[in-house]
């Protein structure tokens, strides 16, 4: 199985002692930075809703970004990425031969990068798949990406002799994954938060995100290649409900509050 994950607006930027690969599509990160250089910090802030503040800091990103960086400037993507879905992956605990075996499984979607392994050499950025950055590909980084990561998906699947893509990444990252050129089962699985009222257990954003990160460390602890084995998972209390499960959308829940 490969396993699919959105990144993170927030980064942690501590030095690693891991080594660092080259990210696939480099040079359409260095394109699309060059791009958002001739941005405005008007423009910045319209694109991706950003305060002033945090405008001029992704200026000063993509004008620091370079074309060949070192490893001074870069970071693991896995682990320099630092919101809820990677409050659950526990990146930064997972010894080496978990991460040597992520590297092989897990990836992460990109607005910048398209796809990342989880020891691809990151630079700092933010660029959400969901920005109308134009481009003379389209109107949209969804125009610019088109097929590109479907297609590298099924390549790498291939690669590791998988038929199954597990997603657990949001639907504005997943949005760009063509359906039609993606040849992989995809499995989704649903995190519901029960409140024990009528309406029965809802999604609940947070903890539904740092499950997905909890699932994919999961899968990469367990090295899981059946899909079945995905209904095992009973990290933070969450049990699968098989009655309101379908294959494709497996539902797990959990009593709330927790704790």
């Amino acid at each position: 199985m490969l396993v699919v994950i959105s990144p993170a607006k927030r980064l942690d930027w501590q030095e690693r002692s891991v080594a660092t690969t080259e990210p696939v599509f480099q040079e359409d990160a260095i394109r699309l930075a060059r791009t958002a250089r001739n941005l405005t910090l008007g423009d910045l802030k319209s694109l991706m809703g950003l305060s002033d503040d945090l405008a001029r800091l992704n200026r000063d990103r993509f004008q620091a970004f370079q074309d060949a960086p070192d490893a001074e400037i870069t970071r693991p993507a896995a682990l320099a990425f630092a919101g809820d879905t990677y409050m659950g992956l526990e990146a930064a605990s997972l010894d080496e031969d978990e991460l040597n075996w992520a590297q092989e499984h897990l990836r992460i979607l990109s607005g910048l990068y398209g796809l990342l392994r989880p020891l691809d050499a990151l630079q700092p950025y933010r660029l959400e798949m969901g920005s109308k950055l134009k481009t003379r590909r389209g109107a949209n980084l969804y125009d610019y990406w088109r097929d590109v990561p479907a297609q590298a998906l099924n390549t790498q699947a291939a690669a590791v002799g998988a038929g199954v893509l597990v997603n657990c990444a949001s639907q504005e990252y997943f949005g760009a994954v063509a359906p039609k050129a993606l040849k992989l089962q995809v499995i989704t699985p649903q995190f519901m938060e029960d409140k024990g009222d009528a309406r029965g257990p809802k999604i609940v954003s947070f903890f539904a995100k740092k499950a997905r990160g909890a699932m994919a460390r999961f899968i990469i602890q367990n090295r899981l290649t059946d899909p079945a084995a995905i209904r095992e998972f009973d990290i933070g209390g969450y049990a699968y409900q098989p009655e309101a499960s379908t294959p494709q959308k497996p539902v797990f829940v959990r009593p709330y509050p927790v704790g």
